[in-house]
């Protein structure tokens, strides 16, 4: 029997799934399952994979399963899951609606059917735990830090992963001045400096920073006042507004799909891209202020792998500091896109969450 770890990814709609072998990490299996809008859907879900399992079982035994996490407070690195654990994960939903009690749900279901199987989970928040206390605070009165309420940054398994790898592609300049864009339905930027995360476009949920599938990024806080004080709208009607009739969607009118979005001549279309490009060129400058200017832009998630547009519209921000794209690298999404004249190597990694996740609970289990 070949030992095996099982890494997955829950949402609303959806559980991906991948099995690592245990010795050697080596991938032997991804892909996922639709959840049914029932009570009893991610249980049937996480059946439906397991029943992968089952069908190898001959040759295969599951070991251990990690989990992605969206949000793990003040954690810097993952953990084994007990009650304690799932208990003190559950209280952070409220921090990340839609992410967390998916989760979590998943970890309990799998803890009900496979009592003794150790569960590991990774943390979205813990890769920027390096980040100095300034980069983490808001201008509010003290006792709301002290209660948790700070900025902790988000796609941090991405970006784990890209520091990871990025000294093979970038030399010795992975170690200097780097931002990375992971774009797709969410999006943040982080900035890194010695491959550690220093400071990052997300802030105290998943809303912040960038514009998104279907959220709004950055917003004044008044307005969110007005549309609860002047226009009469419940806090749970703005929070359904924020999270998913916003960002490309919501400017659109459309879609929350990039891809749709490139291929249509609607005004709403182009005035969303525009604008999600806008955002990242706006907030891609402010990092490169905290870091003194920049050596790398890395490009990675579904949008900033495959999208030449949206690479070329955002770097097309960033002449004055050097950035220059090669056109026809670019268009074939290789690896290194900048033009030889460019200040700034630019580059296109494709991120590999899982791996992460796989590599964290063998040291763990």
């Amino acid at each position: 029997m070949t030992p095996v770890i099982a890494v997955f990814n829950a949402g609303s709609s959806s559980l991906k799934f991948s099995v690592f072998r245990h010795a050697d990490l080596v991938l032997l299996h991804k892909g996922g399952v639709e959840v049914a809008d029932t009570p009893g859907g991610h249980k049937a879900a996480l059946q439906t994979a397991l029943g992968w399992l089952s069908a190898h079982a001959d040759g295969l035994k599951l070991q251990a399963a990690a989990h992605r996490v969206v949000h793990g407070k003040d954690r810097a690195g993952p953990v084994r899951v007990t009650p304690e654990i799932m208990a003190e994960l559950e209280a952070l939903v409220p921090l990340a609606p839609l992410h967390q009690p998916y989760n979590v749900r998943i970890m309990r279901e799998l803890a009900a059917l496979h009592p003794d199987l150790p569960q590991v989970a990774c943390f979205d928040t813990a890769f920027h735990r390096t980040q100095p206390k300034l980069a983490q605070m808001f201008a509010l009165p003290r006792q709301y830090y002290d209660d948790g309420v700070r900025r902790y940054g988000f796609h941090g398994i991405s970006y784990e992963y890209i520091a990871s790898v990025l000294p093979t592609h970038a030399g010795k300049k992975a170690q200097g001045r780097v931002i990375v864009a992971h774009l797709g339905n969410g999006a943040s930027l982080c900035a890194m400096r010695g491959l550690k995360s220093v400071d990052t476009s997300m802030g105290f949920s998943t809303l912040d920073g960038l514009m998104m599938g279907t959220r709004c990024g950055a917003l004044d806080a008044g307005v969110v006042l007005y549309m609860q004080q002047y226009l009469g709208m419940t806090a749970d009607v703005v929070s359904e507004g924020l999270y998913h009739k916003s960002g490309l969607l919501g400017v659109s009118g459309i879609s929350a799909d990039m891809r749709t979005l490139e291929q249509s001549d609607a005004p709403g279309a182009g005035e969303a891209i525009d604008l999600f490009c806008h955002m990242a060129a706006r907030q891609l400058g402010g990092l490169m202020a905290m870091l003194g200017g920049l050596d790398v832009l890395v490009f990675t998630g579904g949008i900033g792998e495959h999208s030449a547009r949206i690479r070329r519209d955002i770097c097309a921000y960033l002449g004055w500091a050097g950035v220059a794209l090669d056109e026809a690298l670019n268009g074939v999404n290789a690896i290194a896109i900048h033009a030889k004249s460019s200040a700034v190597a630019v580059q296109v990694i494709p991120t590999d969450e899982e791996s992460v996740m796989a590599k964290a609970c063998r040291s763990l289990c």
